[in-house]
């Protein structure tokens, strides 16, 4: 810890989370965003899907933990929704199970402080035109989770207005070209994708009824009194 003490946001996900941080990548352009207001930290595992995700919950959120995320992003369910394979060998996990992971997922980092507050991504589109052909995965599968994520946190939200879900399948198929312009293979983020990410994520932020407000234009600059010393010319 480096002080002083500051909100902590926390990014935590599969690949389309540890990629994040790349140049032009969402989590870069927020950790910028918040570079005087909160620190962005990132949690993101490459190829995970949210059975692994529920398994380390107390050892990457521990409850004992002195200081405690004020928000925590999360996103798993493109790995999830790969198509099964016959020797089990895929990153498949059936849609109900999924669901539930999620469930469990936010209840358990609601619980790790009053203050602690929750966005889901829903699983966004693919382009399998761009997809390596050994990857199994579908864009019907994608909207199928995509919907469960975001009927689950709905039904989260109604007795708990900590909860949020961004609708990440509909954010990215209203861009023009979407197909082309929005993933790199077909999966993970350009430049593009990266900005209607962050667009949501800040506007869901901004409406959000959290006291106190994590939008990042309303939370204090650090040290905003000190101005920069000028040198002489």
């Amino acid at each position: 810890m480096v002080g002083p003490r500051r909100p902590v946001i926390v990014l935590f996900g599969s690949s389309i989370v540890q990629y994040s941080f790349g140049h032009g990548g969402w989590g870069a352009i927020l950790a910028h965003l918040y570079s005087r207001q909160a620190d962005v930290v990132l949690r993101g595992y490459g190829g995970w899907n949210s059975r692994q995700a529920l398994q380390v919950l107390p050892t990457v959120f521990p409850k004992d933990a002195p200081v405690q995320p004020s928000l925590v992003i999360v996103y798993f369910g493109g790995n999830d929704s790969s198509t099964p394979l016959p020797d089990g060998s895929s990153y498949h996990v059936p849609l109900s199970e999924y669901k539930e992971n999620m469930r469990q997922i936010g209840l358990y980092i609601r619980s790790l402080s009053e203050m602690t507050r929750v966005i889901f991504l829903s699983c966004p589109p693919i382009n399998e035109k761009m997809i390596d052909k050994s990857v199994p995965r579908t864009y019907e599968a994608c909207r199928d989770y995509s919907n469960a994520c975001i009927e689950m946190c709905n039904e989260l939200s109604r007795t708990d207005p900590s909860f949020k879900v961004i609708d990440l399948f509909n954010a990215i198929e209203k861009c023009h070209d979407w197909t082309d312009t929005c993933f790199l293979d077909g999966i993970h983020f350009s430049s593009v994708a990266s900005d209607i990410v962050v667009g949501e994520i800040v506007k869901a932020i901004s409406e959000a009824k959290w006291e106190p407000s994590l939008y990042f234009g309303d939370l204090p600059t650090e040290f905003e009194e000190m101005c920069p010393v000028r040198p002489i010319n």
